[in-house]
């Protein structure tokens, strides 16, 4: 009778508000030896990871084996999808991959995919479920959407309530507490929900989420414009929106979960890497369409009509959409036989009597733990550069720029254009970041992604405090450099993240994986509290800096490392 191994998922990514949207999703690959099945347990680490929700890189049908030699383990890039790493090249022994293994991930799950045998190429480019992961994208499709046209529209009514950064810079302070704050909670939580009906309601609450902000801004325009920004946010009805800000972040970071570590690694079926890899691919790009569609509806929008209408028309199409999501992730379940109910045990793990001082110690006992594996791991400044990205939150699309826009003057055209092209940046570099790293090799080409970001944004900071960006062609010039140097974000969002999870350990991925997005939350709630102090816009140049000197200060903390990485790490990473 064959041996049961369960080994932790290799993931690999990808709202795009900001960093932590519905983020990226989990690749698994594994190797197949005779005798031996491999039962990959869900990873409950949130795809907000690097770019946006359902995040990940795509690429082109190569490995990196044929150009790095024989290592500890072998990345590689198969039929467009994004980068896996193959243990069948490992070194591990078998005995410490028996000590990894999971026995809280119920084999159960995926007992109705049959295991493919080793070269049938063909089933494990064929996902286990064709019909129901085309449903999947089709939720996605929906969801990603309309959340990325309400996370255009909403600052710019906020914009226009007052002249200051401080209104929109508090609601992403707050919004961002509350995902440091619950961040290693969160897939601990979803984890012991079923999934389906789970999900639906998430759909439900973000959408009541949309309604109340739509609501509470078109109540705040009754009312005189206020003086000053602190008279604006101690009025009642700000209080209201921020908690609403706050539970559509947190429906978003959990609907990342289901989807993207559950859905699409149950959909794609046991050991069908390929079809993993490939159906992560799609995600991304259907991710990054959604982003280009939201900037693109927006523009239209706002030319033709005021802020306040742009918000009531985002919130009645995302009610609009309410239903297709829901009845997409029925039908996902049924087109998969079901596969999903296997998970609603689950929720019998969960005690059966409410005891919050229970619940608070073992709250505590996750975060002090995930915290300390995080900062044990072996890649750990590789994970730190990418924190440091995160405190750019100036030069990037997103609330700030947004509103800098509003006050600067800009059309529609402009601001539509802008979101719009930083979306096709991101599905370009999934398709350059295949040569860049067959080229340079994984390390190298994560620092040139870093290293031509830092350039770009270090350019377009000149530009900025020229004093010029008042003409027309400079401001183009200044925007057209945050632009292209998305090209170097996403390069580093989908070699960063493969760095991270081939160098930490397996069997600890989740934890480190959650408390990272934490941190990351971490320093996006350092730098909007820099945006509340600054308050004017007038100030918008001094936070460019912060953020183009945080980018710059990833490259160089990431090229250092490089450079003095331990001989294990050679060994792990070849060049």
């Amino acid at each position: 009778m064959p041996a049961s191994i369960s080994v932790p998922t290799i993931l690999s990514p990808s709202s795009s508000s900001s960093s932590t949207s519905r983020r990226k999703p989990a690749v698994a690959a594994f190797a197949w030896s005779p005798g031996c099945r491999v039962t990959p347990p869900r990873s409950l680490r949130p795809n907000s990871r690097f770019a946006g929700s359902c995040h990940t890189g795509a690429s082109s049908g190569t490995s990196l084996a044929e150009y790095s030699g024989e290592g500890a383990s072998a990345v590689q890039y198969q039929d467009g999808g994004p980068p896996f790493v193959n243990l069948s090249s490992s070194n591990i022994p078998r005995t410490e991959l028996t000590l990894l293994k999971d026995e809280s991930a119920p084999s159960c799950l995926l007992t109705a995919v049959p295991a493919p045998q080793k070269g049938n190429g063909a089933e494990e480019s064929t996902p286990a479920y064709p019909a129901a992961m085309k449903a999947l994208y089709g939720a996605c499709l929906a969801g990603n959407a309309t959340e990325h046209l309400w996370n255009f529209t909403w600052p710019a009514a906020v914009a226009t309530l007052h002249q200051s950064l401080l209104p929109v810079a508090l609601l992403g302070f707050f919004t961002k507490l509350v995902v440091f704050v619950t961040g290693p909670l969160v897939g601990n939580l979803v984890s012991s929900l079923p999934l389906i009906p789970t999900y639906r309601s998430l759909t439900v609450i973000q959408s009541a989420a949309h309604l109340v902000s739509a609501a509470v801004i078109t109540h705040a325009f009754t009312f005189p414009r206020a003086s000053t920004a602190a008279e604006l946010l101690l009025r009642p009805w700000f209080a209201v929106l921020v908690a609403s800000t706050a539970v559509d972040s947190l429906s978003r970071v959990s609907l990342g979960i289901i989807a993207e570590r559950d859905f699409v690694v149950q959909l794609a079926g046991e050991g069908r890497r390929i079809a993993l890899a490939q159906a992560n691919a799609t995600l991304s790009r259907v991710d990054l369409i959604c982003e280009t569609a939201g900037a693109s509806v927006f523009a239209f929008l706002l030319s033709k009509n005021d802020p306040l209408t742009c918000i009531k028309l985002s919130c009645l199409i995302s009610l609009s959409a309410l239903p297709v999501h829901i009845f997409l992730g029925g039908a996902m379940n049924r087109l998969a036989d079901g596969v999903f109910n296997h998970s609603e045990h689950r929720s019998l793990h969960a005690p059966s009597t409410f005891d919050v001082r229970r619940i608070v110690v073992d709250a505590v006992a996750t975060i002090r733990r995930g915290w300390r594996e995080y900062i044990s791991q072996p890649v750990l400044p590789a994970s730190l550069a990418y924190v440091l990205v995160c405190f750019n939150v100036a030069l990037a699309p997103g609330a700030l720029m947004t509103t800098f826009l509003i006050h600067h003057g800009a059309s529609p055209l402009v601001l539509g254009a802008f979101g719009g092209s930083s979306a096709l940046m991101g599905i370009l570099a999934t398709f350059m970041t295949p040569s860049l790293v067959k080229e340079l090799g994984i390390l190298k080409a994560g620092a040139a992604g870093l290293l031509g970001q830092s350039a770009l944004l270090g350019a377009a900071v000149l530009v900025y405090l020229t004093g010029s960006i008042s003409r027309q062609a400079a401001l183009f010039a200044f925007l057209g450099l945050i632009v292209v140097s998305r090209l170097g974000h996403m390069a580093y969002s989908v070699i960063g993240l493969q760095v991270v999870q081939t160098g930490s350990p397996m069997g600890k991925a989740k934890l480190i994986g959650a408390t990272e997005i934490a941190v990351a939350s971490l320093a996006e709630l350092g730098m909007m509290a820099v945006v509340v102090a600054a308050k004017d816009v007038s100030r918008f140049g001094a936070v460019a800096v912060l953020s183009a000197a945080a980018v710059a200060a990833a490259a160089w903390l990431y090229c250092a490392w490089l450079a003095n990485s331990a001989q294990h790490m050679k060994t792990l990473f070849p060049s």
